[in-house]
């Protein structure tokens, strides 16, 4: 089957299984179904092959378990899933949720600009019009005030007329396109820059939000809300890991299915994760907002300082600083939007975990923790790492592998755990169990990547055969897709992902390359080119002619007092380069240079010609110093 039917046939499949979905009252998203598809292709056991062609029998087995999946609603893993998409499609870089709400922006002014760019007004009225219409552009672009508003509307015309009068539209008019959108918006530039001033002068500043203050009491609240949620759903996390120790344990004979609890514990860690990522961004924000206000803050000053109660200042010196202080101010509207998004995504998150949180209450979890103490992560961090250094790992234990400790290296806290953290010997030992490491004990460098465990007896066992391990942990991720998002497996599963959810394509088995270089000879045999060689008979024959006119000519010369040394000539050439080649091997050859002479050619008018043909081709000479030479080493 070729590539393309292939996808083909991936679509149809999960076309086929969104519609059977929506057909039940399920409507689910392409991307949640093309994550579950190739959730089940990974479980071995449902027995797919990925090495072969799916039969019909096997497509309609993989859309009966994908529907029955999808539809199970108090399925941990399915939640745990749907967050791993929804967090996927919604969530990006800093930079990239700013460059797509520009992007928005910049796509929402575009018929208001391209009506200003595109007028042809001539009368009056219609360059009054169009006059308004740049005033209300300038304050939906600059976000400061609604154009509906008639203070605001006024107090915006009157900056504007400061810097652009309406006398000026004719030469607006004669701009091409493209100079009229950069000169409208460095009007909306400096036009925010004075309304602003103006609000600091308190002249002004009418539907002027104060944007400071708004963040100060926005971020506080912001991160009080996640770590709130970070400290409950962490409480959670340490509820189910302490259930399933004691049930490994054998502590408990009886109770909720074991893999139900797991699945549990892998949302749990899964909304841990993502609300660590997302308070780091709101951090972020706040430490953002703090430089900003101290730019707000100095431009405001410089800005009073060079306008004091003077009524006419030089537009080169007010200009830039009302630009600046409008991109200061640009910079708290993103903060603002960025702490929205943020907030957006933190809330959505809540209903992936709420099932679990239904199906494990309190009336269930108390039972199944009588006598047993809930260890949260910092209170295992410390026991494992012991208060006498007895948890630490040897440094010298197994010396084919090397160990790195926070006391002897640099920027220990950055270094990239394997797992996003957990323990690899757990994942393995007790089928799927989170147990966050404890890197403190000390990390084991392996293939370039760094493992950290939660016990040095983990430790030690992980390390005598690491290999074997980390194959493990892959097949074990298998049985719960939804651990290779979470412990960041892709690069294990990169060559059997049967859809990739940006795009839909088919993911092959990456190509293995590897830089080489070759080396030829370029000049192999010396090169014999005979410049004299002719094959053009005509022109041999001038040479012949040319020859037999010798007889007839006589050389002579002369020289007299006044022609001789009579001017100094000189000339400049640019010096021959340097090239050098370098060949496999170094030989030199020196051959003779042969040279002849036609004698008995001149001055033979009366006489009979009688041409000699004199050799005076001269033996190499052997340099003396080539007999002596002296070898140094």
């Amino acid at each position: 089957m070729s590539r393309a039917q292939a996808e083909s046939v991936i679509k149809n499949i999960i076309r086929e299984i969104a519609q059977e979905c929506a057909s039940k009252g399920q409507a689910v998203s392409e991307t949640l179904v093309a994550f579950l598809v190739k959730a089940v292709v990974l479980d071995p056991n449902n027995h797919f092959n990925v090495d072969r062609t799916l039969t019909k029998d096997d497509v309609q087995k993989l859309i009966q378990i994908c529907v029955g999946r999808i539809l199970d609603v108090r399925s941990p893993s399915l939640d745990t899933i749907k967050m791993q998409v929804y967090f996927d499609m919604n969530y990006t870089t800093r930079a990239d949720f700013l460059e797509e709400h520009r992007r928005v922006l910049d796509a929402r002014m575009q018929p208001v600009v391209r009506e200003i760019t595109d007028s042809r007004a001539r009368t009056r009225e219609e360059l009054e019009g169009l006059y308004r219409k740049i005033v209300s552009a300038i304050l939906l672009r600059s976000g400061l005030g609604s154009p509906t508003d008639i203070s605001v509307v006024r107090e915006a015309t009157a900056a504007l007329q400061s810097v652009f009068p309406q006398a000026e539209l004719g030469t607006f008019m004669n701009l091409t396109k493209r100079d009229k959108e950069r000169q409208l918006n460095e009007l909306t530039l400096i036009v925010t820059g004075i309304r602003l001033f103006n609000k600091d002068c308190g002249k002004g500043g009418e539907g002027v939000d104060d944007l400071p203050a708004i963040l100060n009491e926005a971020v506080p609240a912001t991160m009080k809300n996640m770590e709130a949620a970070l400290t409950e759903i962490s409480k959670i996390a340490s509820i189910y890991t302490t259930v399933i120790e004691r049930i490994h344990n054998g502590l408990l004979k009886e109770g909720p299915p074991l893999q139900m609890i797991k699945d549990s514990l892998i949302n749990s860690r899964q909304n841990q994760q993502f609300i660590n990522i997302l308070l780091d961004d709101v951090i972020g924000c706040a430490n953002q907002i703090e430089m900003l206000q101290n730019q707000l803050r100095g431009r405001l000053e410089q800005l009073q300082t060079t306008v004091q109660a003077r009524t006419a200042v030089p537009t080169a010196q007010v200009y830039p600083q009302f630009i600046s202080l409008a991109h200061i101010w640009a910079g708290f509207q993103d903060e603002m939007v960025l702490l929205s998004v943020l907030s957006n995504i933190i809330n959505s998150l809540e209903p992936f975990t709420r099932n679990h949180k239904d199906i494990f209450t309190e009336e269930i979890m108390g039972p199944l923790l009588e006598g047993a103490e809930i260890k949260s992560d910092e209170t295992r961090m410390k026991e494992s790492s012991g208060e006498e250094e007895q948890g630490r790992i040897e440094p010298n234990a197994f010396p084919e592998h090397q160990w790195i400790f926070p006391e002897s290296t640099k920027n220990f806290h950055k270094i990239n755990l394997q797992y996003k953290g957990f323990c690899g010997w757990y994942l393995v030992k007790y089928d799927r169990f989170l147990v966050p490491a404890n890197p403190n004990i000390g990390v084991l460098y392996h293939n370039d990547k760094y493992y950290a465990f939660s016990s040095k007896e983990a430790a030690y066992e992980f390390a005598a055969d690491p290999t074997n391990y980390i194959f493990m942990v892959g097949e074990v991720a298998k049985k719960s897709p939804e651990l290779i998002q979470l412990l960041e497996l892709h690069q294990q599963f990169a060559s059997v992902t049967p859809y990739a959810q940006k795009g839909g394509r088919m993911i092959e088995k990456p190509l293995t390359r590897c830089d080489a270089g070759s080396q030829t000879d370029t000049h192999i045999l010396e090169s014999n080119l005979v410049k004299e060689y002719e094959w053009n008979e005509w022109e041999l024959r001038r040479k012949a002619i040319k020859l037999a006119n010798l007889r007839t000519k006589l050389t002579k010369s002369m020289q007299t007092n006044l022609s001789n040394m009579r001017r100094d000539n000189t000339s400049q050439v640019y010096l021959p380069k340097d090239n050098t080649t370098q060949t496999k091997t170094e030989a030199l050859t020196n051959v003779p240079k042969p040279q002849t002479f036609l004698a008995g050619l001149r001055g033979c008018e009366d006489e009979a010609t009688v041409m000699d043909k004199i050799d005076l081709t001269l033996d190499v000479q052997v340099d003396p110093r080539a007999k002596n030479r002296i070898e140094i080493k």
